[in-house]
């Protein structure tokens, strides 16, 4: 098992590390806040791989894969929220403070902040249909499959958590290199990617 568990890090790390709505949200999250304000962003992505892998170990991949009906439900819904948040970044206005020295009244709520890295990856069906072929091919199917699973989502979720950070820490250490209307240009770039998403999540289609 350790050797798969080694494997598993190994491809879900490259996966992760690849720009995708949450890292992004992380990246702004760091530029805007600091390191310390985006670890409730952080937290709503790892439990959203917990909600992911444990529904496609309960067969919703393999629902969603079938159905084309919610399929298109969870893309849309995916789609329109991930347009929403790129929307917001284009239109930012920015600041010149840095994150440490930003008054309380311009920081996010924790609670805003987990939320929107939860519901951007909750709500993306590819998750759902990549966790479905993904993990499979780590799990030995003469083994309690329960375990297995959970073992995989812990070492995805520790690898999302360091990847967060990385991107969280660059984005505050980016602001303090560019100073001013650091932040904008930042959250526009990422609003920009956003977007992008959103509109190749709207093209994206169920395989038959």
């Amino acid at each position: 098992m350790s050797h798969t568990l080694l494997l598993f890090a190994l491809v879900a790390f490259i996966g992760i590390a690849t720009p995708g709505p949450t890292v992004l949200l992380a990246l702004s999250n760091g530029s805007r806040f600091g390191v310390r304000a985006s670890v409730p962003g952080m937290a709503g992505a790892v439990l959203s791989d917990f909600v992911l892998i444990g529904a496609v170990a309960m067969g919703l991949g393999a629902l969603l894969a079938a159905s084309e009906f919610w399929f298109s439900v969870v893309k849309w819904v995916g789609a329109a929220y991930l347009a929403y948040l790129g929307l917001r970044m284009l239109r930012s206005r920015g600041t010149l403070a840095l994150p440490d020295t930003e008054p309380p009244a311009a920081q996010a709520s924790a609670r805003a902040v987990f939320g929107r890295s939860f519901l951007v990856a909750v709500t993306n069906p590819k998750g759902y249909l990549f966790f479905s072929a993904f993990l499979p091919q780590f799990i030995a199917p003469e083994q309690p499959q329960l375990a297995q699973y959970a073992a995989l989502a812990v070492v995805f979720a520790g690898i999302d958590v360091l990847v967060m950070l990385g991107y969280a820490a660059a984005g505050a250490r980016a602001i303090r290199l560019l100073r001013a209307q650091g932040v904008q240009w930042l959250d526009r770039a990422c609003g920009g990617a956003l977007l992008a998403l959103a509109g190749s999540l709207a093209l994206y289609r169920r395989q038959a």
